[in-house]
């Protein structure tokens, strides 16, 4: 049996769910909830859009690696966002205190989820597309993951019974 780490982070790339599966996990565990890109707002007083076109991408995703380096809580579900995976501090530390949960979803099934990408906050480079976003970030996600859990073909609620049996299978989460 795996050990569990009494905070449960969820990566993965925009549109995947992290906060709605958050919310209702943190719910189903008896967890509190924090989503990392309000409390990046919270610090900066600005819309993630805002920091992104005030700041640049580099700019960003220093705050963004600023702000999940700091996150201490105990018995928390903390959803990302997409962009965490490049903060290599962030990402240590939440490894340190969380167990890290990849929500993975195929590429053609994100592209039919997300609507405008600027207006979503999503970090993109010059003149790079979701696919190349896609690629890039896809082997950080599992890099860092503790779990994954593929959310092909699956409602919200079934990616969550997945995960919460994981967690009762694996880490013998009682719930």
């Amino acid at each position: 049996m795996k050990q569990m780490k009494n905070n449960i982070v969820l990566i993965g790339m925009p549109g995947v769910g992290k906060s709605t599966i958050g919310v209702i996990l943190a719910k189903i565990l008896g967890y509190r909830f924090v989503d990392a890109d309000l409390l990046i707002q919270e610090r900066e007083g600005k819309l993630l859009k805002e920091i992104i076109a005030e700041q640049g991408i580099d700019g960003f995703v220093r705050i963004e690696n600023d702000v999940n380096a700091s996150i201490q809580c105990e018995k928390t579900v903390i959803a990302t966002g997409g962009s965490v995976v490049y903060g290599t501090e962030a990402m240590e530390h939440l490894k340190e205190i969380a167990t890290v949960v990849y929500l993975e979803l195929e590429l053609p099934a994100l592209k039919r989820r997300l609507g405008n990408l600027k207006k979503r906050g999503v970090v993109l480079k010059e003149n790079q597309t979701l696919a190349g976003l896609y690629a890039e970030r896809v082997p950080l996600y599992k890099k860092y993951a503790d779990i994954t859990v593929n959310e092909h073909r699956k409602t919200i609620e079934k990616t969550i019974e997945t995960l919460v049996d994981v967690l009762e299978e694996e880490y013998g989460v009682d719930v």
